[in-house]
């Protein structure tokens, strides 16, 4: 092994130890720290420039000279080490079909080494130059960064629905966001085609956030892909099963999901204030008849919160995060708590109990803010309290209005009817994908 190696592979034995130890939290709070973090991201920034601006674009320029591939569809996973759901309907029917060349990237975003991200990102732009289709679900710094040939279309399928809380552009003059100054700098969505959006009242958030106000048409209202099966009876039908076997004591049981969104920036996602979600409190209120299944957001690093009691664990409350898919949970819960978390918009089309935690609304309105207000938008009642939660809790609808719900899906989900996958592959691809023959294709 060269010395150059072992010096990198000491390096990673050295960072993979800081994992574990309690210098890893210290850490995070040493690189918050303002001096700390200006000059990390002054240094960010400048390696940022060189590969967003020379490097990146260097390689794609040797690559977009060649023939564009009519056969080959790139898959861009951000953050993700699988493939996110969605673009899992999108893959299922290229690969039936079998008559494309599938090719995903995984880049690894604020989960690896810059180095091996830089390489990643390398591997995608060599990739791009003779690409004919792209599909991705968050915004892609290396795909934006490049003068993109004209062949190539790019489909943005988001990983949301509806319009909750802003990102992008609508954070400018928010903590969340940075200035404009560097979205200007570095634009991320302008090498969209498309971008598929859950309902014709939303686009103008997503033009707004993406920069997109005077390229009318390119948020289209035809469905989100992701929220196909909650129209698929096979589906639903199973869903409670894998559930069921996952979490077994959960059968003839009340179940409440808890699923909160992170806090903070995405790369340094802070878990909710869990001292706000008294475990012990709300079991001795609900008593044994019902089981807590808690879902964290995907970008969280460590989910180690909320500390469940020994003598609850498993019987009252499971954390289910890296067990179980959000779709087979909604589609399982009785009913729903959650505070700021897009999922609200999926799971209005189960016409199900949603319920709001919200004890930070004031703070979170200061940090990142909303397209709709809070109140008004909420389908569901909203609380700020343990003592309120549980009082709707306790209530066998939990609150439920089933005139405001369908007010609220009609309003952000009418365009999700099932049949979302098939507009986009028509208006991509110029028909719908063949679903049922079953072949082996290259990934």
């Amino acid at each position: 092994m060269s010395t150059k190696k072992k010096a990198k592979s000491a390096k990673k034995a050295v960072i993979e130890a800081l994992k574990k130890t309690p210098l890893k939290p210290l850490w995070w709070k040493v690189k918050l720290m303002p001096p700390v973090y200006q000059i990390r991201h002054f240094l960010m920034d400048i390696h940022s420039d060189k590969l967003l601006f020379e490097w990146l674009p260097e390689i794609y320029s040797r690559h977009s000279s060649e023939p564009v591939d009519e056969r080959k569809v790139v898959l861009i996973e951000n953050a993700m080490s699988g493939l996110s759901n969605s673009l899992q309907l999108i893959y299922q029917d290229l690969k039936a079909d079998g008559g494309f060349r599938i090719h995903i990237h995984h880049i690894g975003n604020h989960l690896i080494h810059v180095h091996d991200h830089d390489i990643n990102n390398a591997g995608l732009v060599n990739d791009l130059g003779t690409a004919r289709y792209v599909f991705l679900s968050e915004a892609n710094t290396a795909l934006s960064c490049l003068p993109l040939r004209k062949e190539t279309t790019v489909v943005q399928l988001w990983h949301g629905c509806g319009a909750f809380k802003k990102f992008g552009k609508s954070t400018v003059k928010l903590l969340f966001g940075p200035d404009a100054k560097h979205f200007d700098r570095h634009p991320l969505y302008e090498n969209y085609d498309y971008v598929t959006v859950s309902s014709p009242d939303v686009v103008w958030a997503y033009e707004e956030a993406m920069g997109l106000e005077n390229r009318k048409g390119v948020v289209t209202p035809i469905g989100v892909s992701r929220t196909d099966v909650f129209f698929d009876q096979t589906f639903l039908s199973q869903a409670s099963e894998r559930v069921y076997e996952k979490v077994p004591q959960a059968r003839g049981k009340r179940v409440i999901l808890y699923a909160p969104t992170f806090r903070g920036a995405v790369a340094v996602a802070e878990t909710p204030d869990y001292e706000q979600f008294n475990l012990e409190q709300l079991h001795e209120a609900l008593g044994d008849d019902v089981i807590l299944l808690i879902k964290h957001h995907p970008v969280l690093k460590d989910y180690h919160m909320p500390k469940i009691p020994e003598h609850l664990k498993g019987t009252f409350a499971v954390d289910v995060t890296r067990t179980l898919s959000v779709e087979d949970l909604m589609i399982t819960a009785d009913v729903c708590i959650t505070d700021y978390s897009s999922l609200i918009f999926e799971y209005s089309l189960l016409a199900k109990p949603l319920v709001f935690y919200a004890y930070d609304l004031k703070d979170y309105y200061d940090w990142r803010g909303f397209y709709y207000d809070y109140d008004q938008l909420t389908p569901g009642p909203v609380c700020q309290t343990m003592d309120e939660l549980i009082r709707v809790l306790k209530q066998p609808d939990c609150g439920y209005d089933e005139e405001k719900m369908t007010a609220f899906r009609e309003k952000f989900m009418s365009s999700c009817d099932g049949h979302a996958t098939e507009r986009i592959e028509k208006l991509v691809f110029g028909r719908s994908l063949k679903k049922t023959v079953d072949v082996d294709t290259e990934v």
